[in-house]
């Protein structure tokens, strides 16, 4: 403040003040800052040329905003030399979308929409989300590994598989890395990893992506209510690391009631939950009531979540609804180990389950899915060398942000979604 200073710009938007008066607000990807240049510093050639998403180089005097004036950060530079980095065409980003274009036309421009002040918010909350998961992991002793996501087995499905020819091979995008996580159990003990991963969904929900970043976590000798537990330290740890951060006021810039929620999480079985709707008049689009068996689409369970009002870990899955490798409640067989986190405002979240650990009954999950064990074999070692009970979770990274930051589409806490009609720019 008071000294003479050189900032660079990498965006503006300019406006006059008047014939010898011209405001600019920079942009540098840290912040914002109110530039001021009058007289014949605003009345060259390239003064009358500057449009919106110029690069800048200025020079002057950082100074507090006069009294009853306003500026970003309360401070102002008066402007005594400056020269035009990178000029933008006439009209500048307007040219290409504002705040009246339609969302295709977004995400069409979706490179220069990030240069926005909300977007911008987002990516950085998106950054600081990421290192608060790593250093919860990092405190409670995980060990982070890189899985492969070319692959040549499904986690969940194989309707939703983006295949690829793989050097005259079948492979494909990977659904999970959970699999992989478990053969790390016996070398590492708990173990996670921060990855992308590939759903061929044609599905056009607000919470949906065809490509998203997965966190996964596998805990070794743990039951089911610890890993209830773990899952509940992990999305609280998570977000007061968040709200201790220089980064929590951006937060709630985007999401001003937003409060870490208390332990412990509600605990709903998938009965429970058909009751719920039941009572509370929450039905299935045919008008008839949910029953066992059928699967609670995101309509009417984010429904039931709104309603109640806080976190729910929705437990105890049907085993005919769940995959392959989830152990069966061995108080009720018929039932899993099982269990989705359900957030208010977004639904689901994170999806886990124990894992079963025993040779034969793995075997007859692959015959009930109709999955050949071929291509599983290492997955099938890990039963015959030392097995052990074990349970993990997979966590969506933009819905968790679009909790955070009470986005309405998960498209918005991303940097370039893919989804079934997009995979551009």
């Amino acid at each position: 403040r008071g000294s003479r200073v050189k900032v660079l710009s990498s965006g503006i938007n300019a406006e006059y003040g008047g014939k010898n008066l011209l405001f600019l607000v920079l942009r540098d990807g840290t912040g914002f800052l109110q530039a001021i240049m009058n007289n014949d510093l605003c009345k060259t050639y390239e003064a009358l040329l500057l449009s919106t998403e110029s690069s800048v180089a200025l020079y002057g005097t950082i100074n507090t905003v006069p009294e009853g004036k306003s500026a970003p950060g309360g401070h102002e530079l008066h402007v005594d030399y400056w020269e035009l980095v990178g000029h933008s065409p006439a009209g500048g980003v307007d040219n290409l979308l504002n705040v009246e274009s339609n969302p295709d036309v977004m995400y069409q421009n979706r490179h220069m929409w990030i240069r926005g002040e909300n977007m911008s918010k987002v990516l950085k909350v998106r950054h600081a989300t990421v290192k608060a998961f790593r250093d919860h992991f990092y405190d409670r002793d995980y060990v982070e590994v890189t899985p492969p996501t070319m692959v040549q087995c499904q986690v969940e499905g194989g309707s939703t598989l983006f295949k690829l020819d793989y050097f005259g091979s079948e492979a494909y995008l990977t659904q999970s890395s959970q699999l992989y996580l478990e053969t790390c159990i016996p070398a590492v003990g708990n173990v996670y990893c921060i990855a992308q991963s590939y759903r061929a969904e044609s599905s056009h929900t607000r919470r949906h992506l065809s490509e998203f970043t997965h966190i996964e976590a596998e805990l070794p000798f743990i039951t089911f209510d610890q890993l209830l537990e773990a899952l509940e330290d992990l999305v609280c740890d998570t977000a007061q690391r968040i709200m201790d951060s220089k980064h929590a006021q951006l937060v709630l810039d985007m999401n001003p009631g937003f409060k870490v929620p208390q332990r412990p999480f509600k605990r709903m079985s998938y009965r429970d939950a058909l009751d719920y709707c039941k009572k509370h008049d929450i039905k299935k689009e045919d008008g008839t009531n949910f029953e066992f068996g059928d699967d609670i689409p995101e309509a009417p369970e984010r429904k039931m979540t709104d309603m109640i009002g806080e976190p729910i870990l929705l437990c105890r899955f049907p085993k005919a609804m769940k995959s392959f490798y989830m152990q069966p409640d061995p108080a009720d067989p018929i039932v899993t180990e099982s269990v989705d986190l359900l957030l208010p405002n977004v639904g689901e979240i994170v999806g886990g389950s124990m894992r079963i650990f025993d040779e034969q009954e793995l075997m007859a999950g692959f015959k009930r899915e109709g999955i050949s064990p071929e291509n599983y074999y290492w997955y099938i070692d890990q039963r015959k060398y030392g097995t052990t009970p074990h349970g993990g979770y997979g966590l969506g990274l933009e819905r968790y942000l679009m909790w955070i930051l009470q986005s309405a589409n998960v498209r918005e806490t991303c940097l370039y979604p893919r989804t079934a009609d997009r995979c551009k720019p």
